[in-house]
């Protein structure tokens, strides 16, 4: 389950590098406000009560998802058009400086709009309880069905992502700037539409991931997307970024990783997670399934 998350919000990240070189450390922030986009939707919606504890329906979550996903969308865009497109000549070094100004006006904005103090979440209804998974080699293994749900709906969109990239005709734009931004223009690709697209995409998938933590976790806070966006961008470079398997590859390792050492040595799971992020990065730079790229000089 963490390693569908994380695949969800490194997706975004590996798009944008693979159209724009660019690390987009704001989308972290972006999967935050979508957690809480999904939570005023519901009560807004009347899905839930004003305290956000009564649980929803699965009509419900898939509408909280929708509104989700379409909020932190047109965040992405406005991220986009206001802060990246400006310094879309300017040194890679200027707009990873915008990028980390960005995500901390996010970070801190969100704390004067939504509140310093934890903000409870709607459970799904049908997925309270837990799943009985029967092997008998363990005895029987026991999984929560919001868990199921959450792979399921990661499954799912990393599926029609696959398919929009490589069956799609914005797709094969999309691949052709990533491959060569100045032959795309020439052929007549709108670069700056397809640059668009990828963080529409992209934000939309992190809005997804926030609602379906909100949903599991049961609470949200302003500085939920710190450390799952560093994850996930870990999780994208050890996939390799830029590749849309690799970053949902990268995800499951890093959950799997994280979770394993979690269940033996608790104090060490950051020190062997970004570990792992060090090994990979001395046996095979580019990423488990990244490619290198030869370069004239």
């Amino acid at each position: 389950m963490l390693g569908a998350i994380y695949a969800l919000i490194a997706l975004g990240y590996t798009m944008v590098y693979g159209v724009l070189r660019l690390i987009n450390f704001a989308h972290g922030d972006v999967y935050m406000v979508g957690a809480f986009i999904g939570l005023y939707a519901a009560r807004g919606l009347h899905l839930t009560d004003q305290s956000g504890t009564l649980p929803v329906s699965a009509g419900a979550l898939f509408l909280m998802i929708l509104i989700a996903m379409v909020g932190s969308a047109a965040l992405g865009v406005v991220i986009e058009r206001l802060a990246y497109k400006p310094l879309r000549r300017a040194p890679r070094l200027t707009a990873l400086i915008t990028a980390i100004g960005v995500s901390m006006f996010l970070e801190y904005g969100g704390q004067r709009v939504f509140g310093t103090t934890p903000q409870s979440y709607p459970q799904l209804a049908s997925a309270t309880g837990e799943a009985q998974v029967g092997l008998q080699f363990m005895g029987g293994v026991s999984i929560s069905r919001i868990d199921m749900v959450i792979l399921a709906v990661a499954a799912a969109l990393v599926i029609i992502l696959q398919l929009i990239v490589h069956r799609t005709r914005p797709g094969k734009a999309m691949r052709a700037v990533s491959y060569d931004r100045e032959a795309a223009s020439l052929m007549g690709i709108n670069t700056d539409t397809i640059i668009t697209l990828t963080f529409l995409i992209g934000s939309a998938f992190a809005g997804a991931a926030g609602v379906l933590v909100g949903m599991r976790t049961r609470q949200v806070e302003p500085l939920m997307g710190l450390m799952a966006g560093i994850r996930a961008f870990v999780a994208a470079v050890v996939g390799g970024i830029g590749n849309v398997p690799g970053a949902a590859l990268g995800g499951l390792v890093m959950g799997m990783s994280e979770e394993i050492v979690k269940a033996f040595y608790p104090g060490l799971t950051d020190a062997v997670v970004f570990g792992v992020l060090i090994l990979i990065l001395v046996l095979r730079p580019t990423g488990i399934l990244g490619t290198g790229a030869v370069e004239k000089v």
